[in-house]
């Protein structure tokens, strides 16, 4: 029976699960292990399930034991690990895509309404008590009539968009190529971040993370937005320079953002703390039940048919 390290605790169900393919190694405390700690504990292992929360970069991946032939993420995501480390060490690297579009889309459309209507100073003055309503009284933006800019129509992309398109949003994207007319459903295709960024009254980030896409929302290209666009992420913090993005914010130029991911999670920006505009969730992307089961369900997979096949449909090096 081949042996694995899970570095996250997983919901029960998936625990045993793993218990029954593999001698498992589990992390009962669901402590963050350490790099250092997370190398000692693959010791003897063929394979590691990790997580997002785990820095699998060049250093560490290289310090893994000969015995590691694979590493399956628990996450759609994979920019955790060093791929090309992993790579030259001959260990296969897998991902869990297609589970998640739903549980992400409806974060991604939570995201719009909540920086949209102002959500968070809705919550915060309804908590306090005593408000007192006005014509004006926390006046936000209609999402009816207004445009929604999608950069990466990916899965998730297009399930946000097709929820946005029945509220009335008018659908700009911009991808790497053109959909097909079934999947753009009437969306208006952009063959460059800056003319979408300049339809975009509402931003909705949802590319994957790449070397290329780091700070891609930075003080640039912030300014192609129009004023008082509305700025959401449900994809990876490292797209967007937060320090470009809280500046934006202090001079209006954006009129509020809604965030599911960001740099140095779990660690916000103290920047955004400034700003009751700001509609901040703790990366909340999966967290279903139905999602993070068939997620780590999948990662277990992956590692099965790995040792069995020596390949698998969802390697991503």
């Amino acid at each position: 029976m081949k042996k694995i390290l899970i570095t996250r605790r997983l919901l029960k169900s998936c625990e045993v699960k793993a218990e029954k393919n593999f001698d498992s190694i589990f992390n009962s405390n669901d402590e963050l292990y350490s790099q250092k700690k997370l190398v000692e504990l693959s010791s003897g292992c063929d394979g590691i399930l990790s997580s997002l929360t785990d820095k699998l970069d060049s250093d560490t991946i290289n310090k893994l034991p000969e015995t590691v032939k694979i590493i399956s993420n628990f996450a759609v995501g994979f920019g955790n690990i060093d791929l090309d480390t992993a790579k030259k060490r001959g260990i296969t690297v897998t991902n869990t895509p297609d589970v998640l579009t739903d549980a992400t889309a409806e974060i991604g459309v939570l995201l719009i309404l909540g920086a949209c209507r102002r959500a968070s100073e809705g919550i915060e003055s309804a908590r306090a008590g005593g408000w007192k309503w006005s014509a004006d009284y926390l006046i936000g933006k209609q999402l009816t009539g207004t445009r929604l800019g999608i950069l990466g129509m990916g899965r998730i992309g297009q399930k946000i968009a097709k929820v946005a398109k029945s509220l009335g949003m008018i659908i700009h994207y911009h991808n790497r190529s053109k959909l097909s007319s079934d999947k753009e459903n009437g969306a208006v295709y952009h063959d460059n971040l800056k003319d979408l960024l300049t339809q975009s009254d509402v931003l909705s980030i949802c590319c994957p993370a790449s070397k290329e896409t780091v700070d891609m929302i930075n003080k640039e290209t912030i300014e192609y937005l129009p004023q008082g666009a509305i700025v959401t992420n449900v994809a990876r913090g490292d797209i967007v320079d937060d320090e470009a993005l809280i500046d934006a914010l202090n001079r209006r130029k954006v009129y509020a953002i809604g965030l599911d991911v960001y740099k140095n999670e779990p660690n916000l920006n103290p920047g955004y703390l400034n700003h009751k505009s700001a509609f901040i969730l703790p990366h909340l992307g999966s967290a279903t039940k139905e999602t993070r089961t068939a997620m780590a369900n999948l990662a277990i997979d992956n590692i099965d048919e790995f040792f069995k096949t020596g390949n698998c449909k969802n390697k991503v090096n």
